[in-house]
């Protein structure tokens, strides 16, 4: 199953996992699009060792994704999770008549709107915030002068450990503004679209980048704000902060329905 939308046929020829053609199971204005596959490979025993081999779950991840975008380009989708599997059209038709009024609810709230995602990444060569001139004293001044010749300076051990030391406060701070400013889009973003989610941070291998990732965001905007929204980017990318905007995706971060265990075989 891939997702749910308010009526309607899959676009032509669309296949999906497997290659296998794209259906559609109807039941109270509801239409779930579904395709066949087979038990032997999404079976449970036989899919939670799938799941195990990354280059598998690609492969159907890439499958699934391609439905969904199509559907959502289409119109208004719902789409669920990724291998979400029930054992014939029953329980297809069952889960669209117990979970109406919440499908309906999701399609209508992303209706028109398309999901954009937002990332920032930490500036790994900006140097870290000035701090604010401290106020010295004429004695403390001749003291703290004073302390350092009679001592004779410090030794290389120390010399290294204090740079050690305000090396990492430097990055502290630097990570410490970055996140404030990322804080501050993310508000920003959010007044200007209708509805928004943080996810957790990317790891670089995910990424494809080495920085630090500090904002890992969705936003659901009406198209007549995307120029809006886009425009607030500009007064982010500064000093502290890389921005990187992608979409328009379907909207997965704002359709999620628990769907629950399924019965005579569910959901996977």
């Amino acid at each position: 199953m891939y997702a749910v939308t308010p009526g309607g046929e899959p676009p032509r020829d669309l296949r999906g996992v497997m290659d296998g053609p794209v259906r559609t199971v109807s039941c109270g204005g509801l239409v779930a699009h579904v395709s066949d596959v087979p038990l032997d490979r999404f079976g449970e025993e036989p899919l939670r060792r799938s799941l195990e081999d990354l280059e598998w779950v690609e492969g159907v991840a890439r499958a699934h994704h391609r439905v969904v975008e199509a559907l959502a380009a289409a119109g208004p989708a719902a789409p669920v999770r990724l291998v979400t599997v029930y054992t014939g059209e029953e329980q297809v038709r069952d889960l669209l008549d117990r979970r109406h009024d919440d499908f309906a609810e999701i399609l209508s709230h992303v209706a028109g709107r398309r999901e954009w995602g937002v990332k920032a990444y930490m500036r790994r060569d900006t140097p870290p915030p000035s701090p604010a001139p401290a106020t010295t004293t004429a004695s403390a001044t001749t003291t703290t002068t004073a302390t350092t010749s009679a001592s004779g300076g410090d030794s290389p051990g120390l010399a290294y450990l204090r740079r050690k030391k305000e090396s990492l406060r430097g990055r502290e701070d630097l990570w410490r503004a970055a996140a404030e400013r990322a804080e501050l889009l993310h508000a920003e973003l959010g007044q200007v679209a209708v509805a928004s989610r943080r996810h957790r941070p990317q790891d670089p291998q995910l990424s494809g980048r080495s920085e630090s990732m500090v904002l890992n965001g969705a936003y659901l905007v009406d198209p007549a704000r995307e120029e809006e929204f886009a425009a607030v980017l500009g007064g982010y990318r500064d000093r502290f902060l890389d921005v990187e905007l992608t979409g328009p995706w379907a909207p997965y971060s704002f359709t999620s329905i628990d769907l629950g265990a399924g019965r005579a075989g569910g959901v996977r």
